[in-house]
């Protein structure tokens, strides 16, 4: 590709609204297996598309989570609740992700702490079976329900940790959201009721959990929630 090609490129996808134009047109070339697919990437991207959806994956904590279309897109953001559960979390320890999305948070705590047993759940099956790409790669267990539900009761009262980046955004404000996660993110992974912390406040997470009265709960909360 010659550089005026690659200047003119960059161009349409700053205009249409990309910070990082440059970074995600070397991303498109180089994850195109051909000329067609790359100016596909393109067009994509311009159109709106998120660009983790367009490359099937997003760098979440130094790896590769696969993320498939209209699947919440983990935010590097989130990389904070990672970190700070990998402090506490010990070999041999069971972890609980809740709200999996793709299972990026529980998948990167396998991978910083090995031995970990892992269990991951979603209400929503497309992120169930993305999840099971990313989690049992880790020889993690995914589970599709509401929150606890459908875990194995075998896991009641044995909980070292849990984790949860659930929906935050007050549903009125849904409409506030960046097209990227509005139009093409699952509204079930968005949507956290009329205040925002339907799920995410706790309430229902502590209500009927009997996981362990000693587990040590970690949640991701943004200050606005708009985002």
């Amino acid at each position: 590709m010659d550089d005026e090609t690659k200047i003119s490129i960059i161009t349409r996808l700053r205009t249409a609204g990309c910070v990082f134009a440059e970074d995600e047109a070397r991303l498109f070339f180089s994850e195109a297996q051909s000329p067609a697919e790359f100016a596909t990437m393109v067009e994509r991207r311009i159109n709106g598309l998120p660009l983790e959806h367009i490359l099937g994956w997003a760098e979440f904590c130094g790896i590769r989570i696969a993320v498939d279309p209209g699947v919440f897109v983990p935010r590097r953001r989130t990389e904070f609740l990672v970190h700070q559960a990998a402090a506490l979390v010990t070999r041999g320890a069971i972890v609980v992700d809740l709200c999996c999305g793709t299972g990026a948070v529980g998948s990167a705590l396998a991978v910083a702490m090995e031995g970990i047993e892992l269990y991951a759940a979603d209400i929503d099956p497309a992120a169930v079976r993305c999840a099971r790409r990313n989690v049992t790669s880790v020889e993690g267990h995914v589970y599709e329900g509401d929150l606890y539900e459908p875990l194995p009761a075998t896991l009641r009262g044995r909980v070292n940790v849990l984790v949860a980046n659930a929906p935050y955004v007050p549903t009125e404000a849904i409409v506030l959201l960046p097209q990227e996660a509005r139009i093409h993110e699952a509204r079930v992974a968005l949507d956290g009721g009329r205040t925002g912390l339907t799920s995410s406040g706790g309430w229902r997470l502590r209500q009927h959990s009997g996981l362990h009265r000693a587990v040590i709960w970690l949640l991701r909360l943004a200050s606005d929630r708009h985002c």
